[in-house]
């Protein structure tokens, strides 16, 4: 039911691949999922190739919600899952009539609770 596309921010072919992935997972996956885009590495920000600026307009044009984020360093890496859950959460809640009753996000608020407020760019 969701997905993390991501890619490197320091490797223009990876962000040059996301336009097929996405594709290829309204192609292939369910109607409801869920997509977070993700810039990876974001510790390497001297070795950026990808400006931050045109994954957050490749993201809104895809409709999806953007974060960059390092594995390495676990920055983002938290946010980024707990968000896809909340997205997934949101949408089931919507599929089942809106009855916030019915569901609770993974940390046991409502699911009409706003999002975090930093949805994109890094803490480096």
């Amino acid at each position: 039911m969701g997905f993390l596309l991501m890619y490197d921010i320091t490797n223009q072919d990876s962000f040059n691949a996301v336009q097929d992935w996405a594709t290829q997972i309204k192609t292939y996956s369910w109607d409801n999922a869920q997509v977070i885009l993700v810039g990876n590495k974001c510790e390497l920000e001297d070795d950026r190739l990808v400006p931050t600026e045109d994954s957050q307009r490749l993201a809104k044009d895809l409709g999806y919600q953007f974060f960059e984020a390092s594995a390495k360093d676990n920055i983002n890496v938290k946010q980024v899952f707990e968000r896809l859950v909340d997205v997934i959460c949101e949408k089931m809640n919507e599929s089942m009539g809106g009855d916030a009753k019915i569901l609770s996000n993974h940390r046991g608020t409502s699911l009409q609770d706003s999002p975090p407020e930093n949805h994109g760019g890094c803490g480096c």
